[in-house]
């Protein structure tokens, strides 16, 4: 699995969550398998997005998607957005601890 890191920085969070959210289906279609989405507690509107697919190869056809330079402007994303490939090479979890 590969890990597609997008940081944004956008005009208004909820407007940009909205279309986030209308364009799951081409995320979907590229083989999209998760997301989480955060944002910084001290500028609600600077937002990373973790999105997880089963290669580079599908997370890169994803981006170079037609579709996606337009959501972006529409989103009111500002500027270039800071973009990373990942792989988790650990996870733990500690007894007791809630995860969300």
């Amino acid at each position: 699995m590969v890990i597609l890191v997008v940081h944004h920085r956008v005009a208004d969070f909820d407007a940009w969550k909205s279309v986030f959210d209308e364009h799951e289906p081409v995320r979907r279609s590229h083989g999209e398998l998760e997301h989480r989405i955060y944002r910084d507690l001290n500028d609600a509107n600077r937002v990373v997005v973790h999105n997880d697919f089963p290669t580079r190869e599908a997370a890169q056809a994803f981006l170079d998607d037609p579709s996606l330079r337009e959501v972006m402007g529409r989103a009111g994303v500002e500027g270039e957005p800071g973009i990373s490939f990942i792989e988790s090479v650990e996870r733990k979890e500690y007894a007791g601890a809630a995860v969300t």
